[in-house]
């Protein structure tokens, strides 16, 4: 039989509401009380029931992590690193797929049947009306990866991604190519877009460079292999920024299967470092994104709103940085 409530408070010799305050946060209850309480607890081997605490405290400590892109190795590390810190905090990650997903009503919906205490949007390519929509359902709300904004009007982690496309172009001229190309993920997808505004500006300032641009479907190795095969088949590139490790990973692979080498035929830089991108047989030149800072300031936003929920929005950005490997020229 489960040890009950009921059971504690006669083994500790008080009533049932002290044992219950006793593992309700917040509660008030003396000291001599809560030593009592737990000394009982442990000794009959009783533990909380989570689900039953929250009728009483009006809270569940469940926050929705919600995502769109579970074709991406990186999100493995992600949701590692959120389910982590989450639970690290008392808190429970209640885990939603978004794949296919258009309308965020249908989110709201969900996470209200769950009576979630907050939620993280964890992408970079669902468009901020998905959390600006929870905000409206007058749920705590951070968008992780989202897009920068110096107004936001929700909490708002990740990094400058048109600076990024900046660093990307800046590097592939300082190795000294002069056709040089954009490969990038989903055209609607807001990280692309400005991705592809940070490169193409840089490219604009430097006349003698020639740059073309494709998008693959989607940020995935199969996208970035198909749509990397479709370049090769034309006047392809020396140079590709491909905007995300996965799709540079398929990418590489279709420039091997196309019987070419890397960097000596073609030369790839992605954005994420990845840790497949370390492998010694990818050995991928990238983009650093600091995802274990942005996780971490992510939750401690939600934590934060859950004590004071009419916080006001901010953006909180991370830098980025080149990580030297193989897949590029050395510099001169």
């Amino acid at each position: 039989m489960a040890v009950t409530l009921k059971d504690v408070a006669e083994r500790a010799g008080v009533s049932r509401s002290a044992v219950s305050r006793t593992f309700t946060e917040g509660a008030s209850v003396s000291l001599k009380t809560r030593r009592k309480v737990e000394r009982a607890a442990a000794e009959l081997g009783y533990h909380p029931n989570a689900l039953a605490s929250s009728l009483t405290t009006g809270r569940t400590k469940l926050i929705g992590l919600i995502s769109n892109n579970f074709h991406n190795p990186i999100f493995l590390e992600v949701f590692d690193r959120f389910t982590r810190g989450l639970q690290d905090r008392g808190l429970r990650p209640l885990l939603v797929n978004l794949t296919d997903e258009t309308d965020p009503e249908n989110s709201v919906r969900l996470l209200r049947q769950y009576s979630v205490d907050g939620v993280i949007v964890a992408s970079s390519t669902l468009s901020p009306a998905f959390a600006r929509a929870f905000r409206d359902a007058g749920m705590p709300v951070v968008h992780s990866f989202g897009r920068f904004a110096s107004a936001p009007e929700v909490h708002v982690v990740g990094i400058d991604n048109i600076a990024c496309g900046r660093m990307a172009a800046e590097t592939l001229i300082a190795r000294g190519y002069t056709r040089v190309a954009f490969l990038g993920g989903p055209e609607s997808a807001t990280s692309t877009q400005d991705r592809f505004r940070g490169f193409t500006e840089v490219v604009a300032a430097h006349p003698e460079i020639e740059a073309s641009h494709s998008f693959a479907s989607a940020y995935s190795f199969d996208a970035g292999r198909v749509e990397m095969t479709k370049q090769l088949m034309t006047d392809r590139a020396e140079a590709y920024f491909c905007g995300d490790d996965v799709l540079s990973i398929g990418a590489l692979s279709a420039v091997q299967s196309a019987g070419l080498s890397c960097p000596g035929d073609v030369g790839i830089i992605g954005l994420n470092d990845m840790e497949m991108a370390r492998w010694e047989n990818i050995a991928l030149t990238t983009i650093r994104q600091p995802i274990p800072e942005i996780v971490e300031s992510s939750i401690d936003l939600v934590v934060a709103m859950l004590t004071d929920p009419g916080r006001i929005p901010e953006t909180r950005l991370f830098g980025c940085r080149i990580v030297e490997r193989e897949t590029l020229r050395p510099l001169p």
